[in-house]
């Protein structure tokens, strides 16, 4: 029976696989393959771009330029962290029901809590911080309210299902004992899920210090700022310097994050807890000094926001979206809904082409990119070049992710014409980083022993990459590329904004001309479509497992 439900689920994957490859090559007839994709200078662009890279500026005035932009993107990420930690934390726990008696009241928590966290993370950062600045004007709230409503939506949602997975048997235990839901949540709840929780904490910042650098796009500052204004100056060499300012500072962050997951690990032994106190201080000196930085030296005032002029202001532009005082709203246009919908399906090609070509470049990528090839355990064979091959790919992979996709856009809009391809393009190449990455831990998690008798038995590297690596680890490859396009979807209308194609382009013109309704109908096909991702993604993963 066991081998039968085996040979079921092997069946469902490959066709499953089949299934993805197959809608890949119908979301490439969305593109005329021929010399018009390129600008007619396209190609020399591209290796002035490439020229940048290898000799970028270092000249005093550009390293003092990047070090103070390069704090402003880290100040409106933590600054946005720190609020949506906050609201993560009070609408997560009323959204997994923990507090709540009774079945009906439990189920009521969780379905209204969720949807208000589905609703705010379906919507990016930089939409987000787009209707902020339209609303109450340029300010560095709009920043950091644009990164804490969906980031904390997110971090809510992870911290919801965490609570809910915890095991049972401890809360009974409590319970009976005579604890109230309360202290069960802090004493029952809380020890088995903080851990997890700083842990994922960890990743989003990361995540939102790249979101943070696109900020400019809307007028604010930063690094992103900079390397707008570099590339409009078509100063190649000055965009690559204010880059690898943002790659440093993702890599330390992930460095730090690194640092406070293994002392999580370890964190009965004295000197993991002594470091862990370290990182919570360090971590807390950052908040602090990132909010002394916005209220004093940016002198951004939270109660300007609730002005008289900014409140009346807020109420034209709000009300313009939901059609106050207009005869014939676009959402009630068949015609705009019309074109509406046919940009939607040209987003969701994009997307599906990202995350194609991102799967193509990590598959071949990424056996060389993990440890356990590289040191030789995984198949008992070590090669001179392995280590080399492996540090190569993966600084690869850590300049691939940690550029943020509008940055990847606004380069490659250089050399492509507007379209969907520079965007697929340019969303595959950041993503193609971030799943390498994880397939490779995934590489690196595996039970050595069966690859290991393969390669014994003869088998060939083709051989043991087909029938020993990609067997074990294909549901878990399925899992990230599904959860991968999953954010690429959310992602496809902020590419559009530098003309990239999709719902996007629309969008930033609507904002431009002040189409308040057309821009509600453009926003409520992008959650349609955030929708249908989510429930696709859900019933493939359902049927990989």
């Amino acid at each position: 029976m066991s081998r039968f439900v085996s040979s079921f689920r092997l069946h469902n994957r490959f066709l499953l696989t089949l299934l993805l490859a197959a809608i890949f090559i119908w979301s490439l007839f969305s593109i005329k393959w021929n010399a018009d994709l390129f600008h007619a200078g396209g190609i020399p662009t591209m290796l002035q771009i490439l020229e940048g890279l290898f000799h970028p500026d270092f000249s005093s005035d550009v390293l003092s330029r990047g070090f103070e932009s390069a704090w402003i993107t880290l100040a409106y990420a933590l600054a946005g962290m720190s609020l949506a930690v906050v609201y993560a934390f009070i609408v997560g726990i009323l959204a997994s029901g923990t507090l709540t008696s009774g079945k009906i009241a439990r189920v009521s928590s969780k379905v209204f809590f969720r949807g208000i966290l589905g609703f705010t993370r379906s919507i990016h950062e930089l939409i987000w911080a787009w209707l902020f600045v339209a609303a109450v004007g340029l300010s560095p709230f709009a920043a950091i309210f644009a990164l804490a409503i969906p980031y904390g939506g997110i971090l809510g949602r992870i911290f919801a299902d965490m609570l809910n997975d915890v095991p049972i048997e401890p809360i009974k235990a409590l319970k009976s004992a005579g604890a109230s839901r309360l202290q069960t949540l802090i004493y029952g709840y809380f020890p088995l899920v903080w851990a997890d929780m700083i842990s994922y904490t960890m990743y989003r910042f990361e995540c939102s210090i790249r979101s943070s650098a696109i900020m400019s796009f809307v007028g604010l500052g930063g690094l992103g700022y900079q390397i707008q204004l570099s590339l409009a100056d078509l100063k190649y060499d000055q965009v690559w310097t204010y880059v690898f300012f943002l790659i440093g500072i993702v890599l330390l962050v992930d460095l730090w994050s690194n640092l406070v997951r293994k002392s999580l690990t370890e964190r009965k032994r004295r000197k993991s807890f002594s470091s862990g106190w370290t990182s919570t201080f360090f971590a807390l000196g950052l908040i602090i000094g990132s909010w002394v930085y916005i209220v004093i030296v940016d002198k951004a005032n939270l109660f300007e926001l609730l002005s008289d002029k900014n409140i009346e202001y807020a109420k034209k532009f709000f009300g313009g979206l939901i059609g106050l005082n207009e005869k014939h709203p676009a959402f009630f246009n068949t015609h705009d809904w019309s074109s509406a919908l046919k940009l939607t399906l040209e987003t969701l090609e994009m997307s599906i082409m990202a995350i194609g070509f991102a799967t193509i470049a990590a598959f071949l990528t990424v056996i060389p990119a993990a440890r356990n090839m590289a040191n030789g355990s995984l198949t008992s064979e070590k090669k001179w070049y392995n280590w080399i091959v492996f540090g190569v790919v993966r600084v690869i992979y850590i300049f691939s992710r940690s550029v943020p996709e509008l940055v990847w856009a606004m380069m490659i809009i250089f050399i492509f014409k507007p379209g969907l391809l520079p965007g697929a393009i340019a969303l595959a190449l950041h993503n193609f980083g971030i799943l390498g990455k994880l397939w490779a831990e995934v590489i690196e998690d595996m039970d050595p022993r069966p690859i290991r008798n393969l390669a014994s038995a003869g088998a060939s590297k083709v051989q043991t990459l087909f029938y020993g690596i990609l067997p074990t680890v294909l549901p878990r490859f399925l899992t990230y590329i599904l959860y991968r396009w999953e954010v690429i979807m959310r992602t496809t209308i902020v590419v559009g904004f530098v003309g990239a194609g999709g719902l996007g382009i629309e969008f930033k013109l609507a904002m431009s001309f002040f189409q308040y309704t057309e821009i509600t109908l453009l926003l409520l096909c992008y959650m349609i479509l955030v929708i249908i991702a989510d429930f696709a993604s859900e019933s493939t993963r359902k049927a990989v497992k």
